[in-house]
């Protein structure tokens, strides 16, 4: 059987998707490869084709049991011998499956590093036949990428015990330096990189800056079509465990994710993620990395990620199944200063400090941007984009900004003038002329720029700001609570020698206003009630059966499969394995069931 066959055959899809059939043939001729694809372009068939093709066992190097278990329950709804080797199983269990890899067998088996680099596992493999070594998630590996794993940078070891066996690095998230260590690191030699674009075109980035936190998130929540499921990221446990419990009170279905829970209690609030319609989970970032949930409708960040990686990857959580999708993300400058604390606290190398700081940098460019929040994100990636996405904040609703010399010049020496020193509420006050005793008792009220910015409001001055500590004009020492500080590139705006822009931020919609958007935003690819009627039906019947074998719903069918089903309304069994994701397997599991279904409906 060939490529296009298992492809059509098996996984029920009529083409390749860009260039997975050049990536299927390269590492299906035995070859090795890196591949960079963003979440939810079809990573996962570059390797389960090969592994199909070659015949033996593909290893597949997992980070996460959760991750295991959905790609394993996927793979065997297609009807492909998939496992997974993890400290999940009882000993008897562990024990049953040794024998069926020792027998060759399974198709597909999933590991951790861990578990992989254990002497007895290599031991294990070094006698049975290897189609390939799937390393997924290989950001890993590069102590310079945003999520360097100790275990993954050991993983050359398997260069040396299985030389001949083709290996293959997965990632979404990789910039110039992480993916020369990738390739360096696992020998995978020159010519080795398949690099798709990095564009997402159905997620909607939006980014806005933080007044009254919980208020906005609810807005934003209030504006997803009912039912949608959606992660909601906080920085801290405190915060998370917050978030939840006012969004339960507001009638939200919202569970709490962090690595401070009992692990029994976040195991069942992600097979609740995973199982359920309509399910929120507000997390730190210990939620979703390899998550394979089709339907996430939106990602929310309320406090600032800490690079561009780290957004790219847990913003691309949402609509992997290409369906309209929102990224929206709420910061300020004490996100800034806690970010900053975080890095230069932490036990790090200077080096990697400063890589640290950088990456940092970068993502604050990218929420003070006022041109396409695309064209700077995949910019980041080595992408360039000629045209406007259309489909970002500032897009849909262009950023106006206006010259901004006179009052940059104000802030900057107000930061001088009382001593660099002093954090942001402060120094405001002494611009707008605040008549309060600290400021007296400090003579602050006698200096030169004291009240020279009353024209600007708090907000508006806590945005300038922001966006010159963004811009690297202003320091802030993480040390000194936020204190603020000139750095070298204020000098010649002081002077006057260089102009200086500020965007002006729109204010968030309330009332009225958002309860519009709310009915704009919802996407119904169904002309009548009729066909939302059969589609509810459908996802019930879902439902119905992932309960029955103890599966997420979209195993079965993902919802662009279900809505593919109502739009085409197949009559026989032929027409419904046209559908796209109804392969052999799940024609002969669901087919009869389902057109059944249709044949009870009639427009």
């Amino acid at each position: 059987m060939d490529a296009k066959s298992i492809l059509q055959n098996t996984f029920g899809y009529s083409t390749f998707r860009g260039i997975q059939e050049e990536i299927i043939s390269h590492v299906g001729a035995g070859k090795n490869a890196l591949v960079l694809m963003p979440t939810g372009a079809g990573k996962s068939l570059c390797y389960q084709i090969p592994a199909l093709l070659r015949g033996g066992t593909a290893i597949v190097v997992s980070p996460l049991i959760a991750l295991m278990r959905d790609q394993v329950e996927a793979l065997k709804q297609y009807g492909i011998c998939a496992e997974a080797l993890n400290s999940s199983l009882a000993p008897g269990e562990r024990a049953k499956l040794v024998r069926r890899i020792r027998a060759g067998e399974i198709q597909l088996l999933y590991v951790a590093p861990e578990r992989l680099l254990l002497e007895e596992t290599l031991e294990m493999l070094s006698h049975i036949q290897l189609s390939l070594f799937a390393i997924d998630e290989a950001h890993c590996i590069s102590q310079w990428g945003h999520d360097f794993r100790p275990e993954y940078s050991q993983l050359d070891i398997l260069i040396e015990r299985f030389p001949g066996v083709p290996r293959i690095a997965l990632t979404a998230t990789a910039d110039t330096p992480t993916r020369k260590e990738i390739v360096a690191r696992l020998a995978l030699g020159e010519g080795s990189v398949f690099a798709t674009g990095f564009d997402r075109p159905n997620i909607r980035y939006e980014v806005t800056q933080k007044d009254r936190v919980f208020t906005q998130l609810v807005r934003f929540l209030n504006e997803q079509e009912e039912g949608s499921s959606g992660i909601v990221y906080c920085l801290s446990r405190k915060t998370v465990d917050d978030i939840a419990a006012k969004l339960g009170d507001d009638g939200f279905t919202a569970i709490p994710y962090h690595a401070g829970l009992d692990q029994q209690i976040r195991t069942q609030n992600q097979d609740r993620f995973l199982n359920e319609e309509g399910t929120i989970v507000v997390a730190t970032i210990a939620f979703g990395m390899g998550i394979n949930k089709p339907d996430v409708r939106f990602v929310a960040h309320i406090d600032l990620p800490k690079s561009i990686e780290a957004y790219y990857q847990e913003t691309g959580r949402a609509g992997r199944d290409g369906l309209p999708a929102r990224a929206w993300m709420c910061y300020g400058l004490k996100d800034i200063v806690q970010r900053k604390q975080m890095i230069d606290s932490s036990e790090s190398c200077d080096q990697r400090k400063q890589v640290e700081h950088r990456k940092l940098n970068s993502l604050l460019g990218y929420c003070e941007t006022a041109e396409c929040r695309r064209k700077v994100l995949i910019r980041y990636f080595g992408e360039e984009r000629e045209a406007p996405c259309c489909n970002c904040d500032t897009c849909l609703h262009p950023v106006p900004t206006r010259e901004g010399l006179h009052e940059a010049q104000l802030a900057l020496s107000a930061i001088y003038r009382t001593g660099q020193r002093f954090g942001a509420g402060h120094l405001i006050q002494v611009l707008r002329g605040g008549d309060n005793e600290r400021i007296k008792r400090l003579g602050h009220d006698q200096l030169k720029v004291y009240g020279e910015g009353a024209a600007f409001s708090d907000n508006e001055w806590h945005s300038m700001l922001r966006q010159l500590v963004a811009a690297g004009h202003v320091k802030v020492d993480v040390e000194n609570y936020g204190g603020l500080s000139l750095a070298p590139s204020a000098k010649p705006i002081l002077k006057g020698e260089e102009k200086i822009s500020f965007r002006i931020d729109p204010r968030p919609q309330t009332g009225a206003a958002a309860k519009t958007k709310k009915r704009a935003a919802i996407e119904n690819a169904f002309k009548t009630d009729k066909q939302r009627e059969l589609f509810n039906r459908l996802k019930a019947k879902r439902t119905e059966l992932a309960k029955e074998q103890g599966v997420p719903p979209y195993v079965i069918f993902h919802d662009k499969t279900l809505t593919e089903i109502v739009l085409a309304m197949p009559k026989s069994k032929n027409e419904f394995l046209q559908i796209s994701g109804v392969g052999e397997s799940k024609l002969e599991r669901y087919g009869s069931l389902f057109l059944g279904l249709l044949e009870e409906t009639s427009y």
